[in-house]
């Protein structure tokens, strides 16, 4: 990511009932191919920054659907309950993080995705960079947040 990790990123739902701010640079930033996100984003992925979760602030109410992904994890996808803009998620595999939905960020293009999950349910229109890494499932490993 281009941005500076002390810089406080801004964004919200279509609506604009709920805002949030995150501070600092994402652990990671990742188009996701699973079909939940497929469903959940009416398109062929959804991409999101991960965070932890106390650099992430709200307002506004929210609404939550929960979940178990395949590999057993419970998943918490937070919306707006007027809007139903998807704002954030959490996963139950990645405990102390939020995946913050870049499309809210009110200015994303400081952004870059690093990696691409569930490639297995990848389709043929949603066209992806050749060159990002690219895993077949959730890859096993644990975010290291910066200090």
């Amino acid at each position: 990511m281009e941005k500076e990790p002390t810089q406080t990123n801004e964004g919200g739902c279509l609506c604009g009932a709920v805002r949030y701010e995150v501070n600092g640079a994402p652990i990671v930033v990742a188009h996701c191919h699973c079909e939940a996100c497929q469903r959940a984003s009416g398109a062929g992925h959804s991409t999101a920054a991960m965070f932890p979760d106390e650099k992430f602030k709200i307002t506004g109410s929210v609404a939550e659907y929960k979940y178990r992904s395949d590999n057993k994890n419970e998943v918490t996808r937070v919306f707006c309950p007027i809007c139903s803009s998807p704002i954030w998620g959490r996963n139950s595999g990645m405990v102390g993080y939020v995946s913050i939905t870049l499309g809210t960020l009110d200015d994303s293009s400081g952004f870059e995705p690093e990696v691409s999950v569930f490639a297995c349910n990848r389709k043929a229109w949603d066209v992806m960079d050749e060159c990002l890494p690219a895993f077949e499932a959730q890859p096993d490993w644990k975010p290291e947040a910066e200090g």
